[in-house]
């Protein structure tokens, strides 16, 4: 059923009170004020339109026109059995499953902890007084973005994840979202936290897979918090359904001498958008941020990034790639702000593009603002289509057209997947890589 804005904006509100309603008896009081002020926001924002800069070629009236009703929860033997042949699934590594957006405690296996790590769901740690009340809602500013407002308003599950001081997790923590197709388009607003007390380290993979079709939409936050000295590796990859829609916010938070580093692998989902913001609110922080985005048929992704020098003698990486083909587009616009008191500040941001098709469109807009006047800062993008050169050296050396063509994206794609460390976790996002350019 196709909807107005204002309609299914008045949808969600009505669902809010509802949600309100069954949450009354059990949710605390800085919850509900929390989920309170985010339904407001949303009602004062409302849905983006292309009118608004940041949303110049994102048209998400896909989104607000469809009648989602909340996800439903029914962990049937088919599922269980399609999400255990899921690759992602069977790596060697502390992992929390969701199914539709909710916790599924029996696909799971959260083991093997360091003293004093906490990893569980939200619903749970909302429940509980200490790191989630201090920190949840802090950072994603809900009160200036629509969908992180409503996410806010619909907080509900997700991944809590707490790390104490001086201890470092080597194999990652995998949090894999599962989504599969109902009778009714339906809406998620998964929400995760983590936390990485002073001198601790580990590696976060947040995974969306779609399993079964259909139409449903991911509203996703994450907000990452690494103290002084900590380093959080972070990796989002993305392959929801054909027909999904996903809509992501990830902020990073870096104290003194810390480092966040993001790599954001996008695929799937008919549209799919995804800011991520890092803040270098301490000296000496780090920032890496890494990205690829794989389009075809009439695919819009869509990415924004800014990276935040708060402070002086920060550094940042950024590193962008997309390959687009058929019809379909993406956008880039990745902002670097240089504060006035962030002297010494040593940023470097870069986006490439590989257009497969005549008729794939790519928007790319590198930003720099900068107030301080001691910097090292550059930026760039460049667009093309695969090197002819390239293609005729390896024919001439007996490669097959479309195996040359092949070898050269794999080898675009890799600069950016070579960054993720875990080399299980590599190997499998090579393959859903193949598996894409394949289809």
């Amino acid at each position: 059923m196709a909807i107005a804005l204002k309609e299914s904006e008045d949808f969600y509100l009505k669902d809010f009170r509802e949600f309100e309603d069954r949450q009354a008896a059990t949710a605390p009081a800085w919850l509900s004020k929390l989920r309170s002020e985010g339904m407001q926001a949303f009602a004062e924002l409302g849905f983006p339109t292309t009118k608004l800069e940041d949303w110049k070629y994102c048209n998400v009236s896909p989104v607000a026109g469809v009648r989602f009703v909340p996800a439903p929860y029914e962990l049937t033997d088919k599922i269980r059995k399609q999400v255990k042949e899921l690759p992602f699934a069977g790596l060697d590594c502390t992992r929390m499953v969701f199914v539709n957006g909710h916790y599924a405690e029996e696909l799971s296996s959260v083991r093997d902890l360091p003293e004093g790590a906490r990893i569980t769901n939200m619903a749970r740690a909302l429940t509980q007084e200490g790191a989630v009340t201090a920190h949840l809602g802090r950072y994603a500013k809900h009160r200036r973005h629509p969908f992180v407002a409503l996410n806010t308003a619909f907080v509900e599950d997700g991944a809590f994840i707490e790390l104490p001081k001086g201890v470092a997790i080597e194999k990652p923590i995998g949090i894999i979202y599962v989504s599969a197709g109902g009778t009714e388009p339906w809406v998620a607003h998964p929400r995760n936290l983590v936390i990485a007390a002073q001198g601790s380290q580990a590696t976060v993979v947040e995974t969306y897979l779609g399993i079964d079709g259909g139409v449903y939409f991911n509203n996703a936050v994450t907000e990452i918090v690494a103290e002084e000295n900590a380093h959080i590796d972070y990796v989002k990859f993305q392959d929801e359904s054909e027909s999904a829609f996903h809509v992501a916010t990830m902020l990073a938070y870096a104290a003194r001498n810390a480092a966040a580093v993001t790599n954001s692998i996008q695929l799937g989902a008919r549209l799919g958008r995804e800011e991520v913001t890092t803040v270098l609110d301490g000296e000496g922080a780090e920032a890496y941020l890494y990205g690829l985005y794989v389009t075809n048929g009439r695919q819009l992704l869509d990415n924004h990034t800014a990276i935040d020098h708060a402070q002086p003698h920060c550094s940042s990486r950024e590193f962008y790639k997309g390959i687009l083909d058929g019809k379909s587009t993406a956008v880039f616009n990745g902002k670097i702000l240089v504060r006035k008191d962030a002297q010494k500040t040593d940023s470097k941001q870069s986006d490439k593009n590989l257009l497969l098709s005549e008729d794939a469109t790519i928007n790319t807009k590198p930003q720099l603002e900068i107030f301080a006047d001691d910097v090292k800062c550059t930026h760039g993008a460049t667009i093309g289509q695969i090197d002819p050169e390239s293609i005729f050296y390896l024919r001439a050396r007996g490669i097959g057209l479309e195996e040359a063509r092949k070898l050269l994206i794999e080898a675009f794609a890799s600069e950016i997947v070579d960054h993720v460390k875990f080399e299980p976790l590599r190997k499998q996002l090579k393959s859903a890589l193949l598996a894409k350019m394949r289809s």
